[in-house]
Order: structure tokens, then C-alpha cells, then sequence
């Protein structure tokens, strides 16, 4: 690989096409009830983990929008963290280089 390839910027690209209409529309609201639930975001050397409630429900929505998540942004490394006793549950979110800006704009960081 050349200097110059190596300089550029990663390109990060959801495929929308590796979900089907329904699959796509459960997303929306997996990430619309998830995104609802965040108490704390943490930034991180190649992402970001978010803080919500340790409940049940929450694990198996988790679960259920990273087995999506990943089919249409394979580039996105995941780590479940989850303690015992109903302590809060850490979702972390990593990646390559420039990850990090590409997740303030798609998910709304600041």
C-alpha cells in the first residue's frame, strides 16, 4: 500500500441495503428507545461507551440493535458490559481511525 493511501481518511459507509424494510424500520426504534435510555456518554481513545440501566429489557434490546447495527456498519467493534445486580450496563462503541467523528454525526454526540 502506498504513503499516499495510507494518508487518506477511512471512509465509513452504512449499507442500508443489508437490512430489509422491516429490519430497517425495527432499528429506528431499537436506536429511538435506546438513545432515550443513555445517562452518560464517555468518550473513548476509539469511540464512545454509553451508561443505561442494567434491567433486562434493556440487555435484550442491546443485544437485539448491536445484531442489526453490525449487518449495516460491520466497521463498528461492540463490547457488552454488563455487572451483576442490576448495576448499570456499558455499551461500548469502537472502531478505526476517524470512527469517532463519524459517530458524533450519525448518532448526535456532542
Amino acid at each position: 500500500m502506498s504513503a499516499e493511501k495510507k494518508a487518506e481518511s477511512p471512509v465509513f459507509m452504512c449499507s442500508l441495503t443489508a437490512l430489509t424494510p422491516d429490519q430497517r424500520n425495527h432499528h429506528r426504534e431499537l436506536s429511538e428507545r435506546l438513545h432515550k435510555s443513555v445517562s452518560e456518554v464517555r468518550e473513548l481513545a476509539d469511540g464512545y461507551a454509553f451508561r443505561l440501566p442494567g434491567e433486562t429489557a434493556n440487555i435484550t434490546l442491546v443485544a437485539e440493535w448491536i445484531t442489526l447495527e453490525r449487518l449495516c456498519c460491520p466497521f463498528f467493534a461492540f463490547q457488552l458490559e454488563i455487572s451483576k445486580e442490576g448495576a448499570p450496563l456499558w455499551l461500548r462503541i469502537t472502531g478505526e481511525a476517524g470512527v469517532k467523528e463519524f459517530m458524533q454525526l450519525e448518532f448526535g454526540i456532542k
